[in-house]
């Protein structure tokens, strides 16, 4: 929507000169930055360089660590569990196992909730090995006991190559295995009511802020609060994957 994309010539001092040279040239006052870490570590140079910047967290792998919540992640997920939804009709009807691909190079909280909110046979993450015949074979065999016959197994994009995973599962069962990459229909289309809102409470906060005289901060949700962080703060903490989701998903997993 923004038209904004990752520019190398930034990373280096000559590139983020040139930059705050031409926010001073086109009258910017003060910018608030959506993204990642590295729009984060960008907007720190700009702010260095005499232009103030607050970072609002924006990325639908939820994966920056200041913040429990980051834009775009509710509407991902919302999306990924409408197409698997409609999957599940196939799947169903011919017996099969769908082997799902969904956003997350290096987090596994798309998978890790969409897997949960789909009834997901088995959950495949970046941040835990897997074993094959544990954690799917053994678990379909099991279940084919109930009498079903037909499974999701979801699968991060970090883990990937969800088409060699169904040729192997259909070599070791028999069951038909097709593999369905979601790809990049996880990253647009309207948002959920939570993103607008969130986003609408974050963008406030950024805005109060610079009013405020105050900068070189990152807007965050923590415990259900807006809050902010000094971006140096922000950018040196760490988030791991909550260890009883995984326990849900291995308990009642279908």
């Amino acid at each position: 929507v923004l038209y904004t994309a990752r520019c190398l010539e930034f990373v280096t001092a000559e590139g983020q000169k040139k930059g705050a040279e031409k926010c001073k040239e086109l009258g910017i006052d003060a910018m608030v930055v959506i993204g990642g870490d590295g729009s984060f570590k960008g907007a720190r140079a700009l702010a260095n360089l005499g232009i103030p910047c607050i970072g609002i967290p924006g990325t639908i792998d939820n994966d920056i660590a200041c913040s429990e919540y980051t834009i775009g992640y509710d509407t991902a997920m919302n999306t990924a569990v409408e197409m698997i939804d409609k999957l599940r009709d196939t799947t169903q009807s011919h017996d099969r196992c769908s082997v799902v691909e969904v956003m997350g190079r290096n987090a596994g909280y798309i998978a890790l909730n969409v897997g949960i909110a789909t009834g997901a046979l088995a959950i495949l993450i970046p941040e835990r090995p897997y074993d094959l015949d544990h954690d799917i074979i053994s678990r379909m065999n099991q279940t084919q006991k109930t009498g079903k016959k037909h499974f999701i197994v979801i699968v991060a994009e970090g883990v990937g190559h969800a088409q060699e995973l169904a040729n192997e599962i259909q070599a070791r069962t028999g069951i038909d295995s097709r593999a369905t990459v979601l790809g990049h229909v996880q990253r647009g289309g309207s948002p959920t009511l939570r993103d607008r809102v969130t986003a609408s409470q974050m963008g406030y906060h950024a805005v109060n802020l610079l009013e405020k005289g105050i900068y070189n901060r990152v807007v965050a949700v923590s415990a259900d609060k807006i809050v902010d962080y000094d971006i140096s703060v922000a950018l040196s903490m760490h988030k791991t994957i909550d260890t009883m989701m995984l326990d849900v998903a291995n308990t009642i997993s279908i």
